[in-house]
């Protein structure tokens, strides 16, 4: 008789094949990314993509790790994929590249690879290059192609991102969070959305483009919840919360950003689905699951509200990341055979 421990497994899967399912997700996302802002994006993802492959490769053969084995995870690509979706879609090459590093050499490997990392690696990479070089990343979005009367070819996209930005002022512009923020202190909201940024020249839409965007990263996120990639804890614990706060604290779209904007503009769906769910930087008891997302939900209303930042995920995610090994500390469900949880610090623990 052979005696099995636990735990036991009902299905097949590798962590490949789940980063497979997290790369497929977001093809909606970069579909509607695409269509609606040109194909920055795509070369964003190209670079980053490239670069984080290369770097995770030879730090792994600094560390005389098997390369092939590990590239084969698709770690590095889906942290690539996140930080160049989180991106302007035409940030100047070099940032990207910055930002790329950061988070594998930084962010994943100095901590010991896959694993033992305790922040999210796409986020400080973004929230590296936010910090040191504001200008680049806030005066790199483009309107929508709806906006520009030629739209934005493939070859102009290359120029602005690698070689000549100088054409690139008559298609840049803020993102409408960043409009919002700024402008209602001398305008009204009313006024404010009757921008073409937000209407468009017919009326018909919320924040031209930006909303499809929400929506299909959200179809990404059902997807993976439907193929039990994550559960629903963090990422709707992490949208009620925004949502109950922008309505209680938020509710005057004369003085605060208005619900529908928080909900469907910036990188609130790619934050809740993609980014927040990191299985290895996030709190992991269920409990501690709801807490950390409505931790993240708070502090993005609260920093787009009163901070510098009009787009707060990545600061939101990466403190939360901070506060999860406490929560998983004080949140531990109780195991079979025991009465009570143990939760918190004892006296012997290591």
């Amino acid at each position: 008789m052979i005696n099995i421990s636990s735990p036991h497994t009902t299905r097949k899967g590798s962590t490949g094949s789940v980063m497979l399912q997290v790369l497929l997700a977001l093809v909606p996302g970069i579909i509607a990314l695409t269509w609606f802002f040109g194909p920055g994006h795509l070369i964003q993802i190209a670079i980053a993509t490239t670069t984080a492959v290369a770097a995770e490769a030879a730090i792994l053969k600094l560390r005389n790790k098997p390369v092939i084995f590990f590239l084969k995870d698709y770690t590095a690509v889906v942290t690539a994929f996140l930080l160049a979706l989180a991106l302007p879609p035409y940030l100047p090459y070099w940032v990207t590249i910055v930002a790329a590093l950061s988070s594998i050499v930084f962010a994943k490997q100095l901590y010991g690879g896959l694993g033992q990392n305790p922040f999210n690696p796409a986020m400080v990479g973004y929230a590296l290059v936010l910090v040191s070089f504001p200008v680049a990343m806030t005066t790199s979005w483009s309107g929508p192609t709806t906006l520009i009367d030629e739209g934005i070819s493939f070859s102009q996209a290359l120029q602005w991102i690698f070689a000549q930005r100088e054409t690139f002022d008559a298609v840049a512009m803020a993102t409408p969070l960043d409009v919002y923020k700024h402008e209602v202190a001398s305008q009204t909201g009313a006024e404010i959305l009757a921008q073409p940024l937000f209407s468009g020249a017919s009326g018909d839409q919320l924040v031209l483009g930006w909303e499809w965007v929400s929506i299909a990263f959200l179809i990404g996120g059902l997807y993976l919840m439907w193929r039990r990639i994550f559960t629903w804890h963090i990422p709707g614990s992490m949208l009620l919360a925004l949502f109950l706060c922008s309505v209680f604290f938020g509710w005057d779209d004369d003085l605060y950003v208005p619900t529908t904007l928080h909900m469907l503009a910036g990188a609130t769906m790619l934050g809740a689905f993609f980014i927040a769910t990191d299985p290895v930087s996030a709190s992991t008891t269920p409990l501690g699951k709801i807490i950390f997302g409505a931790g993240i939900g708070i502090l993005v209303f609260v920093i787009r509200t009163w901070g510098a930042y009009p787009d707060a995920v990545a600061f939101a995610v990466l403190l939360m990341n901070f506060a999860a090994p406490f929560i998983d500390q004080y949140t531990q469900p109780r195991t079979y055979g025991h009465k009570k949880a143990k939760r918190g610090l004892h006296p012997g623990d290591q």
